[in-house]
Parts: C-alpha cells; sequence; structure tokens
C-alpha cells in the first residue's frame, strides 16, 4: 500500500507542472471547499468510519490559508495503531470493546514554501462518544487531535480546483480519561501515528 501511494504521489507531482504554469501569483479566488479522499473509506464493508468531512478555508496571502475543517468518524481501533503497516490492525485483540464516535471541528493554518509544496497544522476539537458492543453508550470524552502534514497542492482548470496529496505526523495531546475497557487497549499504543496520508480535494471560488 505504501509503494501504490508513493508511485500516485510522485505521478500527480510530475504531471504538476502543466497545471502550475499557467497560474499567475495573484489571487484569483480567496475562497474554497472541499474534502478529503478518505471518504472513499466509507465503501468498506468492514470496519467502516461513517466519515464525513468538508473543509471551508481563506486564503490570506498567496502562501498564507485559514480553513476550518468539520469532520465526524467512527473507530474500533486505537489511533496510535497504523493501519497501512501494522499487521495488528485488524486483530481482535487490538479491537476495542465496541466503537467511538467522534464530532468536531480543526482550526487549519497552511503555508506554502514553493510552488505547491506547502506545510500545515490542524488543530482538532473532538467530542467522543464511547459505545459498547452492544451498541449502548458507556460515557463521553473529549481529546485534542492535532495533525502536522507536508503536503504538494496541484491546481486543475486553470485553478479552478486543486489536489493535496501529503504525507502527515498525528499527536494526542490531550484526551479525557477513557473508560477502562478502552483504555486497556489504547495505553498500549503511542499517542502520535508517524506517515499518515492524505489527499484532499477542493473547488475554489
Amino acid at each position: 500500500m505504501q509503494k501504490v501511494i508513493s508511485v500516485l504521489m510522485l505521478l500527480l507531482m510530475s504531471i504538476s507542472g502543466f497545471s502550475q504554469d499557467s497560474v499567475k501569483d495573484s489571487i484569483p479566488y480567496r475562497c474554497f471547499v472541499g474534502t478529503t479522499a478518505f471518504l472513499l473509506g466509507n465503501l468498506a464493508e468492514t470496519n467502516n468510519p461513517e466519515f464525513f468531512q468538508l473543509n471551508f478555508g481563506y486564503r490570506l496571502t498567496n502562501k498564507d490559508v485559514l480553513s476550518l475543517e468539520v469532520k465526524t468518524w467512527k473507530y474500533q481501533y486505537p489511533l496510535g495503531l497504523n493501519a497501512l503497516v501494522n499487521e495488528a490492525y485488524g486483530s481482535d485483540s487490538e479491537r476495542f470493546p465496541g466503537f467511538i464516535r467522534e464530532y468536531g471541528f480543526a482550526f487549519v493554518y497552511q503555508r506554502f514554501w514553493w510552488k505547491g509544496l506547502y506545510s500545515s497544522i490542524h488543530i482538532m476539537n473532538a467530542w467522543q462518544r464511547f459505545v459498547d458492543v452492544n451498541g449502548d453508550k458507556l460515557d463521553n470524552g473529549f481529546q485534542i487531535f492535532n495533525t502536522y502534514r507536508i503536503g504538494y497542492q496541484i491546481r486543475l482548470v486553470k485553478n479552478r480546483f486543486f489536489i493535496e496529496p501529503s504525507i502527515a505526523v498525528t499527536h494526542r495531546p490531550f484526551h479525557t480519561e477513557m473508560p477502562l475497557s478502552f483504555k486497556t487497549v489504547d495505553d498500549r499504543w503511542p499517542k502520535y501515528l508517524i506517515g499518515e496520508p492524505g489527499f484532499h480535494i477542493g473547488l475554489n471560488f
């Protein structure tokens, strides 16, 4: 999977020259809306995340962008367990005794450094609901979930649309106490994850 992602990112960056050349340094579109290709995960028959995300952004300058991400999803495994490289993902021993449903929003600052190359920080406030295997709510919780991302924006159709392949480090600097049955599983894994892929898409206006 990692090889596929790497090849895809290289391919997209190789074609970016054709789409970037016609874009001037001015800001023809100040605003944008977007989402992420992770929505495709909702097609999964098992471990369906029931994921939704919508981004609203505003370009302060050619290099500085502020945006708001609104999202929700559910998950059955610790966020520090990398599904792409760790075989423990999917095992019953590392599965929560139920799932966590989260609703939240993130404030995002994005900085462009050279052409489409950018870095960004996403600071998310997430409200949690802990649900057991019978579908009953055990408790509520809250966490701050940060994402530190490096990516490349590829502009398409005269800068009307864009795509952003990226790679990220995620980090949970704070979360409230989990129910003990969830905490026992979560504590076996770090509060961060290195190498999370990303693929944002958007419409400028």
